[in-house]
Parts: structure tokens; sequence; C-alpha cells
């Protein structure tokens, strides 16, 4: 191993090192009985959300599996956090990094990764950024990160501070300090994957069930056990959902599956900042709603229990969409009826 590999492996464990744990949160909600629900806050890390594991553990495994090497210019097919996170990670270590991304990717999310030195490389549509980015690596001699490929590989599923054993040590002093259910959506599935993977190493008594937003093929290719469906749209819900289902999407680790309106996320989303005070991303509302349905069925049976899912990022990224009303309405419909249901459990 080189001495610019040992030194750039360093500076990333370095970064991981000066970081603290992220936060788990219990939620106060009155109508909830013998039943607590959780939330573990990754959008407290540097780059603001859950994809900051990601992107380290892609940069290591990369960096370990001699892909990369001083000046090679990185490449993602991102225009979300990941994109965000593997900027950090690739200013850290001095080499380009280029996101591509489609045309109509929001501005504030251009300028978070031109912030951390990042470029962006412009595509029509969603469906052509992968090949987008495979021909830019031929031209330029760059190294594809490919989260949909890696992230279910990348990241240590058998601990060594990943979330999942984050959040069972950090649960250690609950009532109920094994869930009963960890609940999160699919984006690459990496973290799923993860989650899905850590339960049954350890011999946890706990489900795993993963949620999706209306336009994703992933829960659809669950229950019919089929992994080439497509899809000839793009899902409203940032940060998660497919069109196809990614390699990286482990359905064997999944015991449930959901399927979640878009116009629930987007109100659970909203409803959690009236919660806790706090703006989340759109992805979190549909991990919440999960929950809430998980807490549903317990309470119905009688069964006492934890539920716990992720807060993957700051509803900050998102103040022109998703908290903007006239944008919702015209992007994702009416959530009141959504919001009236939700409000009941207070």
């Amino acid at each position: 191993m080189g001495r610019w590999v040992f030194e750039a492996i360093r500076k990333i464990e370095a970064d991981k090192h000066r970081s603290a744990d992220t936060h788990l949160l219990r939620l106060t909600i009155p109508r909830l009985k013998d039943v607590d629900i959780y939330l573990k806050d990754e959008s407290t890390h540097p780059t603001g959300s859950l994809k900051h594991r990601l992107a380290r553990s892609l940069f290591l495994y990369a960096l370990c599996n001699g892909k990369l090497h001083k000046d090679i210019m990185v490449i993602e097919a991102s225009s979300g956090s990941t994109a965000v996170s593997e900027a950090y990670f690739a200013q850290m270590l001095s080499l380009p990094f280029v996101a591509v991304m489609p045309r109509s990717t929001a501005q504030s999310k251009i300028d978070m990764i031109e912030h951390y030195g990042g470029q962006c490389h412009f595509v029509d549509s969603a469906s052509e950024m992968h090949d987008a980015a495979v021909q830019l690596a031929r031209e330029t001699g760059g190294y594809f990160m490919d989260q949909f490929v890696f992230a279910e590989r990348a990241t240590d599923w058998r601990g060594n501070n990943n979330v999942a054993e984050s959040i069972y040590i950090q649960m250690q002093k609950e009532r109920f300090p094994v869930p009963h259910t960890l609940v999160m959506s699919a984006g690459t599935g990496g973290t799923s994957a993860t989650l899905g993977r850590y339960i049954r190493y350890k011999g946890f008594d706990t489900r795993m069930m993963v949620v999706d937003p209306e336009y994703s093929v992933f829960y659809d290719s669950f229950i019919n056990k089929d992994s080439t469906l497509t899809a000839n749209c793009s899902s409203r819900i940032e940060g998660i959902g497919r069109p196809k289902v990614e390699e990286s999407f482990q359905p064997d680790v999944i015991d449930e599956m959901m399927k979640v309106p878009d116009a629930a996320s987007v109100a659970t989303a909203l409803w959690l900042e009236n919660l806790i005070g706090r703006k989340a991303g759109p992805s979190t509302g549909t991990n919440l709603w999960g929950a809430l349905h998980v807490a549903t069925q317990m309470m119905s049976k009688g069964q006492k229990g934890s539920v716990v899912s992720l807060m993957c990022d700051s509803g900050d990224r998102y103040l022109s969409t998703y908290y903007n009303p006239d944008w919702v309405k015209a992007s994702i419909g009416d959530t009141q009826g959504y919001l009236n249901e939700l409000n009941s459990w207070l």
C-alpha cells in the first residue's frame, strides 16, 4: 500500500474519530400505549445526512480495493445527499469530484456540492445518470463510486460503529432495549441491508421493515420476488425509491415492506416539526409513517415494545419544495387528510 493511500485512510478515520455518535430521539406521542418510537438523528453528521456514513464507507472501500490514487477524479451518479457527502471526502483527500445529476436538481444541492469543491455534470433525466457517469469515468480515467452497486458491501454490517450497532448500544438503557421493529426506507438499499444483516448476525428478535414511496419498484419487486421490474417515472420523495431494483437492495434480509403514499410522507415530516421543533427531510416522513403503522398494529394486538427508525437529513434542505405549500400542492397533492390522521395521535 502506497504512502498516499495510507495517509488518505488515516484522514478519513481521523474524521470519524472526531465525530460524536448521532443522537437517538425518543418521540413523545400521547396516544402511544406501551410502545415507544425512536428516531436516530443522522442529520447531525458533518455533511448533514445519513449519507455521510455511506460516503465514508465508499471511500474506504475504494481505497482498500486499490481503486483510488492521488489526483484521480471521483465520479458519482447522485443529485442529493450522497453527492454532498462524497464531495466532502473528496475535498479532504484533495481529489477532484464530479456529481452527475439531472438539470432539474435544486440549486441548494448544487451549491452544497460546489461548497465542498465538487463539480456538477448535468443530464436531461434521472434515467441517464448511470450511463453518463460510466462514460465520464471512461473518458477521464476517473473512478465511478456507483453507490447503487457498492452501498451494501462497503459497510461492515457486523458492527464497527455502523448505524445498526449504534442503535442497539443506545437502546440498552431503554425500557424495551431490543426493538420490536426497525423501519427504514430504501434509496440504494445499503442501510436496510446493514440493519437486516446485523439483526441476524446478533440474533436479535427484531423485525426489519422497509418502507417505499409511491413511484418506486422496490415494494413490488419484494412482493412479487421479481428483481427485473422497472418503472418509467422517478420517486417524488427525494433520496429514496428507485425506478429499478438496484444491486444494493437485499430483499432476503427484509421481513416486511410497506408502500407509503407520498402525501403521507410529506404530511408526516411536517407533523414531526410540530412534535420536536425541527424540520426533517421527506424520507424521514416516510420512515415515521411506517413506524406509526407498526405501533398501531402492536397496540391492536396488546404488544409492548419499541420501534426505531432514522431521521435521514434536515428539512432545511427542502424549504423551497416540501416545506413550500404551493410546491407541495402542485407536485405532491393534498396532505390535509393525512395531517388530520396524524394529529389524532396527539
